[in-house]
């Protein structure tokens, strides 16, 4: 009999199948094994491969299973991931791998329900299979939605663009993900996702529905001193378009501040840590601007352990995305809003997103929420100019508020969710 090194007696489990856990850019699940591992569950992982180390140190103390389904790089690594996209959208393959797996995992462990995390559909259907034929309860975590992107954002890789080929795939990409992500939705216990905007969407389906937003962890991310010899304003992340996340009511600002002496270049940075493709779109934003090219740093993307460091030594921490309208983003609640918000500095979010977002920072007390390139100017003004002369910061943040929206709470959240769909079960089990 295999006596799974993780368990102990009395716990419960839970196979977690997912598209991305560390040490991959997937925090969600990883913090929240750090903390069912500490409240009596044994987490079991099934996920993708993903070539990152970002989060490689939530990866530790768990089990968990890597599916690699690309394996070469360059112009080969195109063309398989070419293959395995196409071999996805007409037969279900990364599925079907994925719940092959689930069904290996059984000769190790028992489980009392199945969560799937997801940014779009994909390992849904995977998770559904094993979840009906174990006759355990399925759990949805939808960390994002097709809904709320402003265009095809929400396919990984760029489409051929010949003969309109592209917007036919992506047309044809979203309605059957849609489709299917549906049709499980309506049949899962519980649904979990990041913001009322997400829950309001969701509910059409599944009327079970929870808002569990995104977090940070309280053991990592907290206020501390470290002195800097410039004025920071800090962006750590991704950029998908600018018509998700737009910088350009900051470059305005500063543009103005320059032009007016009261910033200088050798006291005043914006530091930029992403990688490659999202600095493109950055420089190419930026170049409507040419004054502020002095004042841009690139430092590169930067693994997770280091951002706490990051943030403290910053002045002003910077969010991008854009009004919540039918054109714009919506519901969009990254992890590195509450890493900011737990650190204590100055959050300039630009441009609001006159939603979810916005509610929070002005609920938390921890920024501006920007509608146009004065309230920029006058907020990045009177924060420089206290820094210049005392070197400190205006922290009124509500600290209480704070800390409903850390990682260790959301996992109380899971946990609770966890247990009424085991009563429910174990409920309708016993009339029978």
């Amino acid at each position: 009999m295999y006596i799974c090194k993780y368990c102990i007696v009395g716990e419960k489990s839970v196979l977690i199948i997912c598209d991305l856990f560390p040490p991959a850019f997937g925090p969600r699940m990883g913090y929240l094994c750090k903390y069912l591992i500490q409240n009596g569950w044994n987490p079991v992982v099934i996920t993708e491969f993903v070539e990152d180390d970002l989060f490689s140190f939530l990866g530790k103390n768990v089990d968990v299973t890597y599916i690699r389904y690309y394996r070469k790089n360059g112009l080969a690594g195109k063309l398989e991931w070419g293959w395995t996209f196409l071999r996805d959208v007409l037969f279900g393959y990364k599925d079907k791998r994925m719940y092959r797996e689930a069904l290996n995992s059984m000769k190790k462990h028992h489980f009392d329900l199945v969560l799937c995390s997801t940014y779009r559909t994909y390992p849904m259907r995977a998770a559904w299979l094993f979840a009906e034929k174990m006759r355990i309860p399925l759990i949805v975590d939808l960390r994002d939605i097709i809904e709320q992107y402003t265009g095809n954002e929400f396919i990984s890789h760029n489409l051929p663009k010949i003969c309109g080929l592209d917007k036919i795939i992506a047309s044809d990409f979203r309605k059957r993900n849609l489709r299917i992500r549906n049709g499980i939705l309506r049949k899962a216990a519980a649904v979990t996702t990041v913001s009322p905007w997400h829950v309001s969407v969701l509910k059409k389906y599944n009327a079970n529905t929870h808002l569990i937003y995104n977090g940070y962890d309280p053991e990592i991310f907290y206020p501390s001193e470290i002195e800097a010899d410039k004025f920071y304003i800090t962006y750590t992340g991704r950029l998908l378009s600018t018509a998700m996340r737009d910088p350009d009511l900051l470059f305005q600002a500063v543009e103005k501040l320059s032009g007016e002496g009261l910033i200088s270049p050798d006291l005043f940075r914006i530091r930029w840590f992403v990688d490659s493709k999202s600095e493109k779109i950055i420089n190419i934003a930026a170049g409507k601007y040419p004054v502020i090219e002095p004042y841009m740093e690139y430092p590169g993307y930067i693994s997770a352990p280091k951002v706490p460091g990051v943030l403290n030594e910053s002045s002003m921490l910077l969010l991008l995305t854009n009004k919540a309208d039918a054109g714009g983003p919506k519901g969009v609640m990254t992890t590195k809003f509450f890493e900011s918000l737990a650190v204590g500095k100055p959050i300039l979010c630009v441009r609001g997103d006159e939603g979810c977002l916005e509610e929070v920072i002005n609920r938390t007390r921890s920024g501006l929420s920007a509608h146009n390139a004065g309230e920029v100017y006058e907020f990045i003004k009177e924060h420089y100019l206290l820094w210049k002369e005392k070197k400190t910061y205006i922290d009124n943040s509500d600290k209480e508020e704070i800390k409903k929206f850390s990682r260790e709470a959301q996992a109380g959240q899971f946990i609770q969710i966890f247990e009424q769909v085991k009563s429910s079960v174990m409920h309708i089990e016993s009339n029978h």
